[in-house]
């Protein structure tokens, strides 16, 4: 499993951004209506069920407002919560509490939507098989540490993080290159020798063109399982890794990891995942 761990320097510039956007104007409703006196304690609590994820980023918003006020982690990231269970609590000024808690469960919830959907996939492999679930590219802009984080918080595992993290010849490389061959020698002479090189294929032939030009690693793209599972099998005869995408359903999962691939990127992951129904719930 890989690392869960959120460095810490990348949620401060996240959190600063949504709290600039937020309150550039200021909080009329909230100096107006609250004396500035007035304390408070509120409650993150899960209407649903759903896996824990953000603390951290959920104290970075209230600490940015106000330093004073406390936040406590109840629940841990990674953690199973049902309808009611309380996730994590701030308490201290309540103008201060009222200012944050839009863009504290905002990003929270995107966090925790995309932490449940990827342990409901996680969940759908077999037991015992060496699958792995990964995300995609397909994140919201600004917003790919946290949700990467939120994956892997759900048991999943990264995919490349940028463009210049590894090489992936995808279908649009292949026609302006001019060929599978072509592209992966292209790319083998250009990559460092820490870098991998996977190519997207979409027929049996094209497997079989980047296998001879040793790609590391051969996208499957859009492929029945039966042509899966042949891929796979002559894949194994060079050592080259298996990867299936594109089309992937809830449903798949577990045929798809019988039929021995290494890993099964889903887009969903990140790009479809709804939010998790998490509410602020100030006590008398």
């Amino acid at each position: 499993m890989e690392s869960t761990e959120l460095p810490r320097v990348l949620v401060e510039e996240i959190v600063a951004r949504a709290l600039v956007e937020d309150l550039a104007g200021g909080d009329v409703t909230t100096e107006a209506c609250v004396d500035p006196v007035t304390q408070s304690r509120a409650r993150a609590v899960a209407r649903g069920d759903l896996v824990a994820c953000g603390a951290l980023v959920f104290a970075r918003v209230f600490a940015h407002i106000d330093p004073t006020l406390v936040v406590e982690a109840v629940t841990p990231d990674g953690a199973r919560a049902s309808g009611g269970t309380t996730l994590w609590t701030v308490t201290g000024r309540a103008r201060s509490i009222l200012m944050g808690e839009r863009v504290a469960l905002n990003l929270t919830q995107r966090m925790t939507g995309v932490a449940t959907m990827t342990r409901t996939y996680v969940d759908a492999v077999p037991a015992g098989s060496a699958t792995r679930i990964t995300d995609t590219r397909k994140t919201t802009p600004g917003l790919r540490a946290l949700e990467r984080y939120a994956v892997r918080t759900g048991g999943g595992m990264n995919h490349r993080d940028n463009l210049g993290s590894a090489v992936l010849i995808k279908d649009n490389h292949i026609v302006a290159c001019g060929g599978v061959r072509q592209a992966i020698e292209r790319a083998r002479g250009r990559a460092t020798h820490t870098c991998r090189i996977e190519c997207e294929v979409d027929t049996l032939a094209q497997l079989d063109e980047a296998l001879a030009a040793r790609a590391d690693i051969v996208l499957l793209d859009n492929m029945d399982t039966a042509t899966v599972a042949e891929a796979v099998r002559r894949a194994r005869a060079t050592g080259a890794l298996t990867e299936a995408s594109g089309g992937i359903t809830l449903g798949r999962i577990a045929e798809l990891a019988k039929a021995g691939v290494f890993a099964i990127s889903v887009g969903a992951l990140t790009h479809s995942a709804p939010a998790a129904d998490i509410g602020l719930d100030f006590d008398p």
